[in-house]
């Protein structure tokens, strides 16, 4: 009889000796099952790959080059009329003698034999190109995926900055209280006491133009939201009993807030860097648009909107639907996969709050 408890025991055992399911583990399985969620993230995926190769030169290395005619079609519209590109042709007759006048005109036809013994390169242009050109005849399509190069890798390296700036800070304000918590919430109050849009000007003319200025700029002004949720999340995890029990084995300050309490918040701060990408993104656009973001020698989805607006006046219209549908593609699929990670980390769908 003793057997048969001993062997049931040992049947049991490994039932309960199994590890539940990890915070991660479980965001990912329901990240899985949702379908629009997992659509987005290979959207967001194939434009991050895009991002690389421009970055490391395998693809649209060579968006500055004229390749086609001014202001080419884009090949489902099909070349343009032969009048729109045609050159005024010159008067033919022979040529008048202009010696009694003109005292170089003997040297003519000695310049007109050594000009021949010269090989001149003609550079054949297309004349359509597959999503159109601009007014100097650089491909559309290779600008708008180096333009996909700055401004995505705008929008997350701010949104990088941004969100450490208001992990940090809210962390200390909502930890420490008292004098920190007092001083971080007047610096807080500065900021939002300012419109955004005159702070992200005000930064600019500080900053100047340039990748890393806009990065700046966004970043120092758009730490603020993150700021209040990290500082509401520090405060009511502070007085939980895994941290008092922290503190009672010996455990510091900083120990306590980046060690026990912050990977606990964390997906507060994920989340709202997904969000601030988007974010940041648009106000790229409308800088560069401005003419306050990247420098004129580079590329970006605002200075090509910037560009299209005098084409489209013209009727050429390639530039800005190119562009226009791009960053909606991009903007919508990362909106949609931010909110399928939002419900994927939301500690509420986990029975933990």
């Amino acid at each position: 009889m003793s057997a048969v408890i001993s062997n049931n025991n040992n049947a049991a055992a490994p039932k309960s000796a199994q590890r539940s399911e990890g915070v991660w583990s479980a965001a990912w399985r329901r990240l899985r099952s949702d379908k629009v969620g997992m659509v987005s993230m290979v959207i967001v995926g194939f434009f991050l790959l895009l991002v690389f190769a421009s970055s490391t030169g395998l693809i649209a290395k060579n968006w500055q080059k004229e390749v086609g005619v001014p202001n080419a079609p884009p090949t489902f519209v099909g070349p343009a009329p032969a009048e729109a590109n045609s050159v005024l042709a010159a008067p033919k007759g022979p040529n008048v003698d202009l010696s009694d006048i003109d005292p170089l005109a003997p040297k003519y036809a000695e310049w007109e034999e050594r000009a021949k013994t010269y090989k001149t390169e003609v550079i054949v242009k297309a004349e359509t190109l597959p999503l159109g050109g601009d007014r100097l005849g650089r491909d559309v399509l290779s600008k708008v995926i180096k333009g996909a190069e700055v401004s995505i890798l705008v929008g997350v390296l701010a949104a990088v900055v941004a969100t450490i700036i208001g992990t940090v800070l809210g962390a200390l304000s909502g930890f420490f209280g008292g004098k920190v918590g007092d001083f971080l919430e007047w610096v807080y109050n500065v900021f939002t006491a300012i419109p955004s849009i005159l702070l992200i000007f005000a930064f600019a003319v500080i900053f100047g133009r340039g990748v890393l200025s806009v990065v700046m700029i966004l970043g120092l002004a758009g730490w603020t939201g993150i700021y209040r949720l990290i500082r509401a999340e520090f405060m009511k995890h502070s007085v939980r009993e895994y941290v008092r029990s922290a503190e009672a084995i010996g455990a510091s300050k900083f120990s306590r807030m980046f060690k026990h309490i912050l990977p606990n918040v964390s997906h507060v701060a994920l989340v709202q860097l997904s969000l601030h990408v988007v974010s940041f993104i648009k106000s790229e656009v409308i800088l560069s648009y401005l003419g306050l973001g990247v420098g004129v020698d580079q590329v970006s989805w605002g200075t090509m909107l910037s560009e299209s607006q005098s084409e489209l006046i013209l009727g050429y219209w390639w530039q800005l639907a190119a562009v226009t549908a791009v960053m909606a593609v991009f903007v919508t699929a990362f909106a949609l996969f931010t909110d399928a990670l939002r419900d994927a980390l939301d500690p509420k769908l986990r029975g933990l709050e």
